[in-house]
C-alpha cells in the first residue's frame, strides 16, 4: 500500500528510527540520547554515555543518538521538552528514564538494575517489532491527526503487508481523513482470508458508517424533521447515521438510545444494531463505549 500523510522527511525519520532503535531493541537494551549541537550539558554527557555503553556492550547494551533539531518528528512523538533526555528502550518501548544519570557510576547502577529484570539477548517475536509504531499511529488517530496516522500505519504495512492491525489502522485513518474512495479501494484489494480479522472488520464498519455523511443542508433537514416530530424514528435514525459520519458520536448515541427506549424492536432492532456498529468502530475497549454500553443496558433492562 502507498504511504500517506507523512512528508518525505518524516517517512525517512520513521524508517531510520525503526532501523537504529526499534529493531535493535528487540534483543538489546538501547540507550537513546536526545541531544543538539547547541546543548552544552549534552556535550558533557556524551562521553559518559559512550564510555558506559562500550563497557556494557557485551551485555547487550548499545547507544543511539537522536539530534532533536534534525529529527523533530521523532522527538515530538517522545514529547521531549528539554535536553539532554535519555531513555532506555527495550523491545520498542521506553523502560526507564536515564536522564538523571549524569555520572558513570549513576548510569552503571541504573543499567545493572535494568539488566537484572529484562531478558536482554533473549530475542522477541517478530510481530512485536512494530508495536511502538502501531501505538504511535493509534495515538495520532485518537488525537485527530488522521493524515499523520495514515503515514505511520502505511509505513508498517509496507514493512509487513500481513499485519492486519496496521492495515486496518491505515483504512480507518483514510476514512478519518475523508479519503473514502482510497479506503474502499484498499479494503477491496485485501485477500479474502484477511477480511474476517476483527481489525479489518472494524475498518470496514468504520468505512460503511462514514458513507452516511450528509451535506450541511441535508443534515439541517434531518434535524428539523426530528424537531418537528420526535416520534419520527426513521428521521431520527437517519440523523444518528449522519452524526456518526460527522464524528458526533455523543449525538448519534443519544438519538439511537431514544429510539430504543421508545421501541426496542423498531425496524427489526435497527437502532440497536447501528449503535453496536458504532461501538465496533470506536473500539470495544474504549471508555466512551463502556459508558454508552451501560446506558444501553439501562434502556434495555432498566
Amino acid at each position: 500500500m502507498a504511504t500517506a500523510g507523512l512528508t518525505v522527511e518524516e517517512q525517512k525519520s520513521v524508517e531510520a528510527f525503526q532501523q537504529a532503535v526499534v529493531g535493535p531493541s528487540m534483543d538489546k537494551l538501547v540507550i537513546l540520547d536526545f541531544w543538539a549541537e547547541w546543548c552544552g550539558p549534552c556535550k558533557a554527557l556524551t562521553p559518559v554515555l559512550e564510555k558506559v555503553a562500550a563497557q556494557y556492550a557485551d551485555r547487550g547494551v548499545i547507544l543511539a543518538k537522536l539530534n532533536v533539531d534534525e529529527d523533530k518528528f521523532i522527538a515530538a512523538q517522545f514529547q521531549v521538552q528539554s535536553i539532554p533526555t535519555v531513555y532506555a528502550i527495550f523491545q520498542g518501548k521506553p523502560v526507564a528514564d536515564l536522564t538523571s544519570a549524569r555520572t558513570e557510576s549513576q548510569l552503571s547502577a541504573m543499567l545493572d538494575q535494568l539488566l537484572e529484570k529484562l531478558p536482554v539477548g533473549a530475542g522477541a517475536a517478530p510481530q512485536q517489532d512494530v508495536a511502538p509504531l502501531l501505538a504511535m499511529g493509534e495515538q495520532l488517530l485518537a488525537e485527530g491527526d488522521a493524515e499523520q496516522a495514515a503515514g505511520i500505519f502505511g509505513q508498517i504495512a509496507e514493512m509487513d503487508p500481513d499485519n492486519v492491525a496496521a492495515v486496518g489502522g491505515l483504512i480507518r485513518a483514510m476514512v478519518a481523513a475523508d479519503h473514502l474512495d482510497q479506503a474502499e479501494t484498499a479494503l477491496g484489494s485485501l485477500p479474502e482470508e484477511m477480511r474476517s480479522d476483527p481489525a479489518i472488520e472494524r475498518a470496514q464498519t468504520t468505512l460503511q458508517l462514514a458513507k452516511d455523511k450528509p451535506d450541511p443542508a441535508a443534515l439541517a433537514a434531518l434535524e428539523a424533521a426530528v424537531a418537528a416530530d420526535g416520534k419520527n424514528h426513521q428521521a431520527r435514525f437517519d440523523l444518528a447515521s449522519a452524526l456518526i459520519a460527522t464524528g458526533n458520536h455523543d449525538g448519534a448515541a443519544e438519538h439511537l438510545l431514544s429510539i430504543i427506549a421508545a421501541d426496542k424492536e423498531w425496524n427489526d432492532g435497527a437502532a440497536r444494531q447501528k449503535l453496536l456498529s458504532l461501538f465496533e468502530m470506536v473500539g470495544l475497549e474504549d471508555e466512551w463505549v463502556s459508558a454508552t454500553r451501560r446506558k444501553l443496558s439501562a434502556v434495555l433492562f432498566g
